[in-house]
């Protein structure tokens, strides 16, 4: 099966869920590969993340990688790297605290710059832990993001939003957490 049937890209502002496909760990590999030998030393640590890294649920096909960087300008140093390897700066994301480089017109990675070992760092990989051990949640998760995707299809901001109160629910610290 190609990489286009997998990741077929999304355009601009549109929203589509796919069933999980367990080829996207694969292809997070392989793009994070690539990222490590254009950045270098430069990337402290990278990590699968979103829905695509969950196990069993949908997600927009669009494969999220958290890039962890000593100092967010690291990443704005090194945007003809990211450029060299298909990548673009979305200096409007909107993610506070994140610098973010999208590839392709129609998206299939996002990549996500964090300075390492920060609470922002910390948010993203909580999350992601505490849904992939956690079906209950997991499974909620799921229905609000088929819910939203149905009522904004062509409102990513809409739906992005929709989502805010459940994922900051889950990454919030728990007694547990040391972070």
């Amino acid at each position: 099966m190609s990489k286009s049937r997998i990741l077929p890209g999304l355009p601009p502002g549109s929203v589509v869920l796919a069933d999980h496909n367990p080829r996207w760990a694969e292809l997070y590999e392989e793009e994070a590969a690539r990222i490590r030998e254009a950045l270098g030393p430069v990337v402290l640590a990278m990590e699968h993340y979103g829905s695509t890294s969950i196990p069993g649920i949908k997600a927009k096909p669009i494969i999220d990688i958290l890039v962890g960087v000593a100092s967010l300008d690291d990443a704005l140093n090194h945007i003809a790297a990211m450029s060299a390897i298909g990548y673009d700066y979305a200096a409007d994301a909107g993610v506070p605290m994140h610098h973010i480089f999208g590839k392709g017109v129609a998206r299939t990675h996002l990549v996500h710059f964090v300075e390492y070992d920060s609470y922002r760092w910390h948010e993203a990989v909580r999350f992601r832990d505490r849904l992939r051990a956690e079906p209950d949640e997991a499974a909620a998760y799921e229905r609000l993001k088929t819910e939203l995707a149905a009522m904004h299809p062509n409102d990513r901001a809409a739906y992005t939003e929709g989502k805010t109160t459940f994922v900051e629910r889950v990454q919030a610290p728990s007694g547990d957490d040391e972070t």
